[in-house]
């Protein structure tokens, strides 16, 4: 994964010069160029979108080369496992263009007429590739594609509104954008991914969707010191690189003060990067949908009697390093993990049908890094860890509360009088010194399971391990009249802990 600012982006003029070069004395031919880019939007389409969980795709055509790369992508993703879908509104009939369309009616992929789209895209297709107009484009876009971008843009509104909606692929630049400046009246499609060609647009710094992919593998050294190109290397074989780091989530629950940061600057091993990323957007698709508290999980664990216990604990971040949080260091399961430093995390999010389970490693975080948690805590919420001595005997809960008061009246110049009930909502930093028996822990990941239900009967569970899928089955199976689908993901990232 490379960073934005390490990479070149070009402007309209450059981006013209280019082609023109590639075309010209470098020997390229329009369809070649096309064959590269749409072989590189499928392949970056595959990274991200399994063709099991995501098999409808509708790609929308322009009448130019950006609609051309959408024939070639379709195709490959025909041949990938897909089933797409073609909408070319206005056909161009030279070479090679009815070429394209001749391969793709060979395949049996249908061309839907604009008439005929359902009123809803979602409704009929996961994936919808966006492959109007490219970074020749100018001015205003002209019916029926006007129509089309805007029935884009109401599938964001559904995703906002966590209705089901399809994903959004654009092609090299967001239809309707500028090529500089981007999205200029503030309306147009924010696409899920963008896969950039040749050389990132100067519009693409203004991107905010989750993935950002480069296909430009072919460009020749000559044009790389022409224009003084800083692009990325590709990873092994692959025809798209990802670039820029994955956003960062800060994701307030609806009660609390959990914030998870997470910072996928992930290199070493791949697999890490999808599993993350995938925790990442079950978790904010669970914010959105308006789950409450989606960010509290079963944390199970087992000392050396090897007697299971669980608990309702709070993750309180999650990076490529693991999934944090903080608790007592005299609790049963601060005993149990001395005793046996391996847990299993479970998430589930019942209003979106999904469900993360996640074994690996714990370790105590530095006592620098529980300190800086600490301190960014409230004081209200400072004081409870003093006041709870957590899996210990008491003799009612009115000593707690008693407590807690001479604590709220010892520093009561720096707490506002607020009702009790809104005490989470008082972010108020102090300078309480952290109790040396309360501080982090963190689980590093050794295995992940995600779970997710659907309104059928096929159970599929896929098992990667190292990198590599050992294993794969499908079968029947009736739970509740849902699709089980069963993804697990194993990395082995053995940290030298592990084999103390």
């Amino acid at each position: 994964m490379k960073s934005t600012e390490d990479i070149s982006y070009v402007n309209q003029q450059e981006a013209i010069e280019i082609d023109q070069m590639l075309m010209g004395p470098l020997g390229f031919t329009v369809d070649q160029l096309m064959e590269l880019a749409g072989l590189t939007v499928a392949s970056a389409i595959g990274e991200v979108y399994s063709s099991s969980e995501y098999t409808r795709v509708l790609v929308i055509c322009g009448p130019g080369n950006n609609g051309g790369d959408g024939l070639v992508a379709a195709r490959h993703l025909h041949h990938f496992g897909y089933k797409p879908s073609i909408c070319y509104p206005k056909r161009n009939t030279e070479p090679p263009f009815a070429g394209l369309v001749t391969q793709l009616e060979s395949l049996s992929v249908p061309f839907l007429p604009v008439e005929d789209l359902p009123v809803q895209l979602s409704s009929d297709f996961e994936i919808i590739v966006d492959a109007i107009f490219g970074f020749s484009f100018h001015g205003n876009p002209r019916p029926p594609f006007d129509s089309l971008i805007r029935r884009l843009v109401s599938i964001q509104n559904q995703q906002r509104t966590h209705e089901k909606a399809a994903v959004i692929i654009s092609v090299d630049i967001p239809s309707g954008w500028h090529v500089v400046e981007g999205d200029i009246c503030g309306e147009g499609i924010e696409p899920d991914m963008l896969v950039s060609l040749t050389a990132p647009k100067l519009c693409a710094k203004m991107f905010c969707g989750l993935h950002h992919f480069l296909g430009g593998r072919f460009v020749p050294q000559s044009i790389i010191d022409k224009f003084k190109l800083k692009l990325p290397p590709y990873p092994g074989t692959s025809m798209c690189v990802r670039i820029g780091n994955f956003p960062e989530t800060n994701s307030s629950a609806q009660k609390g003060i959990f914030t998870a940061s997470v910072n996928l600057e992930v290199e070493e091993n791949p697999i890490d990067q999808v599993e993350l990323y995938k925790f990442q957007k079950w978790l904010g698709d669970a914010s959105e949908a308006g789950v409450k508290e989606p960010h509290y999980m079963v944390l199970s664990t087992a000392g050396k009697d090897a007697k299971p216990s669980s608990r309702m604990v709070s993750l309180e971040g999650v990076n490529k390093d693991g999934f944090v949080w903080h608790t007592n260091y005299r609790s049963r399961k601060a005993r149990e993990i001395s005793e046996n430093p391996h847990a299993s995390l479970l998430f589930y999010w019942g209003p979106i049908k999904c469900q993360v389970r996640v074994e690996g490693f714990v370790e105590q975080v530095s006592d620098e890094e529980s300190e800086r948690y600490f301190s960014s805590l409230p004081l209200d919420i400072q004081i409870r860890p003093i006041v709870s001595k957590q899996s210990t005997l008491i003799h009612g809960r009115e000593i707690l509360h008693h407590q807690y008061k001479e604590f709220e009246e010892k520093y009561h110049d720096s707490i506002p009088s607020v009702p009790s009930r809104s005490i989470l909502l008082v972010g108020i930093q102090t300078s309480i010194a952290r109790p040396k028996h309360w501080g982090g822990y963190r689980l590093i990941p050794e295995f992940f399971e995600f779970w997710q239900g659907e309104e059928s009967q096929v159970h599929l569970k896929t098992l990667h391990l190292g990198g590599d899928i050992i294993f794969l089955r499908v079968c029947i199976c009736i739970a509740r009249n849902c699709l089980l689908a069963r993804y697990l993901f194993v990395s082995l990232r053995f940290n030298s802990q592990l084999t103390k």
